[in-house]
């Protein structure tokens, strides 16, 4: 049995949701795709699809199969584009992963460039902070901010992001402004914890050279960046958010800068695949693409400095704030 005919013929049979649509799609009598379906189950020595005289429906397995019969012929004919002369153009479905916050502050406003210079692939965008298996999750490259652990990753680092110690002037009112990292034991912060059960993740400055890890008080906890700045914003507390996230309200004065002296460490941001997809020509031009993007954005670090500076308040001095 030819194994990649067998998988066109099933995802072809899913597709249409008929044997006789799939037959007809495919050239080929009924009974061969009956067939062909019948000793592809018996291979696999499980049940792939339930049929009844009205309608099919995958099994679990028949599911799992069915994406990864997918990725497999896409990959068969992107390999084959690539060598056919005249098309040299990447294509095709691309699943990226990738923080939230990144996805919507940065990559997301930028992707019409992307796809002006590649109209051929299509994306497929899935944006969370929860940790992700690519292989088990079909993803074909993420973007991954924060030190690296899984040594089967090829791994591309891309920048650095710059932290930011703020907190909302209400806040500033209330408790004063920290002076020295000392003066944090006195205050209270928003806490972040990216995945349920674990602890919530520490604060580390960069102090003579030398990084140093403060534990925050906090009376809220969150998961998602997006409450942690509106956390922020609503006076619950000092917090350390990606600079990107929080430069307008810099500008505005809705934040303001506190403990400038003493710089949060940076984090390091990469885009990561699988070992089997650094060849694909798709995955390689995105990298490229986020790369170039990330080079031209200055809230990483490493990029062209610029300040901002916040309206003058009441209760605090206007100040310039480093971007």
């Amino acid at each position: 049995m030819d194994r990649v005919q067998a998988m066109e013929v099933f995802t072809r049979v899913v597709d249409a949701n008929s044997f006789t649509r799939a037959a007809e799609q495919l050239g080929m009598p009924r009974a061969s795709v009956t067939t062909t379906i019948q000793n592809l189950e018996a291979l696999l020595g499980v049940r792939l699809m339930n049929r009844t005289t009205r309608r099919l429906s995958l099994t679990p397995e028949g599911a799992a199969y069915y994406e990864h019969c997918i990725r497999i012929i896409s990959d068969i004919a992107e390999t084959d584009a690539s060598f056919q002369a005249g098309n040299r153009k990447p294509s095709g479905a691309l699943r990226v992963h990738m923080p939230n916050s990144l996805g919507r502050h940065l990559v997301i406003p930028a992707l019409q460039t992307f796809h002006q210079r590649y109209p051929d692939i299509t994306l497929d965008l899935s944006l969370s902070d929860r940790p992700v298996d690519p292989v088990e999750e079909g993803i074909d490259c993420m973007i991954r901010a924060g030190a690296l652990e899984d040594s089967s990753m090829v791994a591309r680092r891309i920048g650095m992001l710059k932290r930011v110690t703020c907190a909302s002037p209400e806040y500033l009112k209330r408790h004063g402004e920290p002076r020295d990292i000392d003066d944090l034991a006195s205050h209270q912060a928003v806490n972040f914890r990216v995945v349920h059960g674990t602890r919530p993740m520490p604060w580390i400055f960069v102090v003579d050279g030398k990084a140093t890890e403060v534990r925050m008080n906090g009376t809220i906890t969150v998961n998602d960046s997006e409450a942690y700045v509106r956390c922020g914003l609503e006076g619950f507390g000092l917090i350390q958010p990606m600079l990107f996230m929080v430069t307008p309200q810099l500008r505005d004065g809705s934040l303001q800068e506190v403990l400038p002296d003493f710089q949060p460490k940076p984090k390091p941001i990469s885009i990561v695949y699988p070992n089997n997809r650094h060849l694909s020509a798709k995955v390689r031009v995105f990298a490229d693409w986020v790369a170039e993007l990330f080079e031209s954005t200055p809230a990483i670090a490493g990029n062209e400095e610029r300040r901002i500076t916040a309206p003058k308040r009441e209760s605090h001095a206007d100040r310039p704030v480093a971007a």
